[in-house]
């Protein structure tokens, strides 16, 4: 009976990851700016610096994510992701209004306070996926951070081709889609997603491991196929549906997983219904010696639970369940919170100012690098979340070595970047996407690995500060002040600057950043070889025990 439970709990929680996902597709846009932001700064007349405080207010609704990371404890999931739908819904909503002059421009301290709400609704969405799905598949950290982290990178391109192909790139209708479609998808997810119980055996986690490999499959085909939309010359209607209609499908196609489970749920069901009484006596018998592990895996986790409580006095140790403060108290939280900030607001600044940073080098049309950088921030987070975890579980590899080599590469990215050579910016935009994906998708695991899974939902959001305050830092301050000292002013009000040199000191102080934040993610990762030698010695010793007891 309880194998029969597990495989109907596990059809439920494929279910649940599936909506996940579905909900990550399209929780990107807060990176989504650059699409309309040219839209406002004509519309309202503003400068630079002060078209960047904008996308600054739109990163500051992610330091509210603490009440996302508060509620995740408290708050069922289905609520968090109601909250998060309607925040977007009348955040963007009504920059749709404005956008699409249904209604006259407001005040800029009002604008501020609907791009906050519009940033915030997604830390209420990312918050209750990736709670509840480290937390259903703790085995499969990796994986689980790069699939659903590597679809919020996708969601910006999703969103940009399908505006493209079905309205030519209007930008209220683009704000249209961004209020609408999240509050519909959260509605359908509010569902089925929802804490299972993990994985009890090597025999279900190796079925994760299978199933996250299809997923990875088709989250890889997505991107490619994007991509090659981006460069496809002379798209005309017919072949814009046709792609929109293809794309759906394949973002549709997960849902086989869990049809799958179900189906080979019930031919369970059926197949025990024909067994005769002998054979219902003899099968449990068989079955003992796993149902036997099972209560074993099930009893060891509630003591291990049983011995944290009884030792609250005691101070944590890395590997364990920290709280907030416990972890904050720590050097290491420390490193990993400004390497962080080191990697994600740099790169955020760019994606903010993309925009401007393509008008500033000439090009009349800037959406294939917006795109770019979403769909090598998929491949980013998608391969580092698996090759952080499979060197993980074969060497003990210490994942901050992955974030290390994201902040090299990212600075060599924006040294390109400053010498504006031809084709300079596509080369940027992919490996700017590229390193600020790994770095989104190591970070998450890398997490919950040093501090427990107990206050995860907090600790996650306090380390999302970093994304408002590097969007304050390196795009409200640095891009902002540097772009309006090299503009000119023009008819109306605001200011425009062309040519190479508008942005070469943001890139070049960027690039220095990055260095520093490599440094950082090296020190962490001797700091915490420890940890991860341990993580991988105790995998090895489970699976060495399932082998001989001849599982």
């Amino acid at each position: 009976m309880g194998f029969e439970v597990s495989r109907t709990s596990s059809a439920e929680k494929w279910l649940g990851f599936v909506a996940a996902v579905w909900v990550q597709a399209i929780s990107g846009n807060n990176y989504t700016f650059s699409n309309y932001s040219d839209a406002l700064k004509t519309l309202m007349n503003l400068t630079q610096l002060e078209l960047n405080n904008l996308s600054v207010a739109k990163d500051v609704g992610k330091a509210f994510g603490l009440l996302a990371g508060l509620a995740s404890d408290r708050i069922p999931t289905p609520i968090i992701l109601l909250i998060g739908s309607l925040e977007g819904l009348i955040g963007y909503g009504a920059q749709w209004l404005i956008v699409s002059r249904k209604i006259q421009p407001l005040s800029y301290w009002q604008m501020c306070i609907f791009l906050c709400l519009g940033g915030n609704s997604t830390t209420w969405m990312n918050t209750a996926v990736l709670v509840t799905c480290i937390r259903n598949f703790r085995r499969n950290r990796g994986p689980v951070s790069g699939i659903l982290k590597g679809y919020v990178g996708l969601s910006t391109a999703i969103f940009t081709d399908l505006c493209n192909a079905l309205f030519s790139d209007d930008p209220a209708t683009f704000l249209f889609m961004l209020a609408v479609i999240p509050f519909a998808v959260c509605l359908s997810a509010i569902f089925f997603l929802r804490e299972t119980p993990p994985a009890a055996t090597v025999a279900e986690e190796k079925e994760e491991t299978k199933y996250f490999s299809v997923i990875n499959v088709v989250a890889v085909v997505v991107a490619l196929y994007l991509l090659a939309y981006d460069f496809l010359p002379n798209k005309t209607e017919t072949i814009s549906y046709i792609f929109s209609g293809i794309l759906l499908v394949l973002l549709a196609s997960p849902v086989v997983i869990p049809v799958y489970s179900f189906i080979k749920s019930w031919e369970f069901k059926r197949s025990r219904k024909g067994l005769d009484i002998e054979e219902q006596v003899v099968q449990p018998l068989l079955n003992e010696e796993n149902a036997a592990e099972r209560t074993e895996a099930v009893v060891a986790v509630e003591k291990q639970e049983e011995v944290a409580e009884a030792e609250v006095k005691r101070k944590p140790v890395l590997g364990e369940d920290h709280t907030i403060l416990e972890a904050m108290k720590t050097v290491d939280f420390w490193i990993l919170f400004i390497s962080f900030l080191c990697g994600v607001g740099t790169g955020l600044a760019v994606m903010n100012n993309m925009g401007q940073i393509g008008l500033a080098l000439g090009y009349a049309d800037v959406s294939i690098f917006v795109s770019l950088t979403s769909i090598w921030g998929f491949f980013g987070r998608i391969i580092s979340g698996s090759v952080s975890e499979h060197f993980l579980k074969k060497a003990g590899t210490p994942r901050p070595l992955w974030n290390a080599a994201s902040q090299i590469l990212m600075a060599v990215g924006y040294i390109l970047m400053s010498l504006a050579m031809p084709g300079s910016l596509y080369v940027g935009s992919i490996v700017v996407g590229l390193c600020y994906g790994v770095r989104l998708a190591v970070t998450v695991p890398t997490a919950s690995e040093l501090f427990g899974l107990k206050y995860y939902g907090l600790i996650y959001n306090i380390l999302i500060l970093n994304l408002p305050l590097g969007s304050f830092l390196f795009s409200g301050l640095l891009a902002g002040y540097l772009y309006d000292a090299q503009a000119i002013p023009t008819p109306g009000g605001g200011n425009t600057c062309v040519g190479a040199h508008c942005y070469r000191l943001v890139f070049i102080i960027m690039a220095i950043a990055c260095i520093v934040g490599f440094g950082l993610d090296i020190l962490l990762a001797l700091k915490t070889k420890n940890i991860y030698t341990k993580i991988y010695r105790n995998r090895k010793s489970k699976k060495l025990s399932t082998v001989s007891n001849g599982q």
